[in-house]
């Protein structure tokens, strides 16, 4: 595949938007393109599929992974190749991972006596709904793997430039949902019944002081109440109070003393005003920790290419591809795609020139990983 292309390849996948579990279009075309090219395929899913390469030579397994889908977004770049689709739009680079990980598969598979072991290319459903990993691996199709590998979009680097950093990166993003419950009451009259209002926007408050005083501040972690309602009317005190919000952390045992910190915490700041509260949890993946010694390699294979290493922050944002960490070690990379604008904002973009440069990378990282190096053969 030329570089041009693979940035069309790219294009028509912007173009064409699809969230989780529905990205029949899209897997399609990888399939297509990889079966034009002698790449067997499986697709244990209704939408994605593993990609297999290797040349029967002892070795590693090494898995390169590509998440597909997109989000629920109205675009607002401009661009001649904006989505097609209203209301939906990849907004975070999902397209540009697709065309990266299936140029990577194509010279995988012109360079296919080189790969020791077996190298597999996910193309993964639905991640930003932090369930797709999971089902995938529920196949048993990635039992055999030793190390996995996936690329992210990054605009905050230039093109040309990886982001590749020693251990936690990104958080376990867990969701709750409170409800207190109360006594309902003419608004003129609320001594009559027990309002759930005030407790609601005084947990709000108070929930803040469990980062703040409860925890480690060297220990990173974020509490968000994003949703709260009650209420329909202007002269009724409500029955109930709803909130909701999301919970981010690096580490397991700070995920754990925080859920049991605001459960305890709702229960009895409702009970202190007279009302009832029921808390419950969502969990997302767990945070995801990159394997320091897989880091080094990778470094040491974007280096030998002459590509730039930059700096790159922790973020709070979750990421699902933690779940195949939980299997086997493995690294999580960002690419330079420049532009500045954040992803998941309606004015996202991911330059296309990083493309080709980044599937290279990650095809000889996949081929040395696997266990043959190219100078082993010249001494057989």
């Amino acid at each position: 595949m030329t570089e041009t292309e693979l940035i069309a390849f790219f294009e028509d996948l912007h173009q064409h938007p699809e969230l989780g579990f529905e990205e029949f279009r899209t897997t399609g075309k990888v399939r297509q393109v990889l079966e034009d090219a002698g790449i067997p395929v499986r697709t244990p899913l209704k939408t994605g599929l593993i990609a297999y390469l290797g040349s029967g030579k002892p070795g590693r397994t090494i898995a390169l992974r590509a998440d597909m889908d997109a989000l629920p977004v109205t675009e607002e770049t401009g661009l001649p190749y904006a989505s097609q689709v209203q209301g939906k739009m990849h907004a975070c680079g999902h397209d540009f991972h697709t065309a990266m990980m299936l140029a990577a598969a194509l010279e995988l598979k012109e360079r296919e006596t080189e790969i020791g072991g077996e190298v597999l290319v996910i193309f993964q459903p639905s991640e930003e709904i932090c369930n797709g990993a999971q089902q995938v691996i529920e196949t048993g199709l990635l039992d055999d793997v030793e190390e996995f590998y996936a690329g992210h979009t990054y605009p905050y680097l230039p093109v040309g430039t990886l982001g590749i950093k020693d251990g936690p990166v990104m958080a376990a993003p867990d969701a709750f949902q409170i409800r207190i419950r109360g006594k309902g009451a003419h608004a003129g009259n609320p001594h009559l019944g027990t309002d759930p209002i005030p407790v609601a926007c005084g947990l709000a408050l108070q929930a803040q002081t469990i980062v703040s005083r409860a925890k480690d501040a060297f220990e990173p972690a974020v509490l968000s109440i994003t949703h709260i309602e009650a209420g329909n009317t202007w002269n009724v005190v409500p029955e109930e109070a709803f909130l909701e919000g999301t919970l981010r952390t690096m580490h397991e045992d700070v995920r754990t003393e925080m859920h049991q910190r605001l459960t305890a915490m709702a229960v009895a700041f409702a009970q202190a005003s007279g009302c009832t509260a029921t808390v419950e949890w969502t969990d997302g993946s767990p945070a995801l920790e990159n394997d320091p010694g897989l880091a080094a390699c990778a470094r040491t294979v974007a280096a030998d290419l002459g590509l730039t290493l930059g700096k790159q922050g922790n973020t709070m944002g979750g990421e699902d591809f933690s779940e195949y960490l939980r299997k086997a070690p493995g690294v999580f990379i960002r690419v330079g795609t420049g532009g500045g604008v954040a992803n998941h904002h309606p004015k996202f973009t991911a330059d296309p020139r990083a493309l080709k440069g980044a599937a290279h990378f990650f095809a000889e990282l996949a081929i040395r990983r696997s266990g043959f190096m190219p100078e082993e053969q010249a001494g057989k």
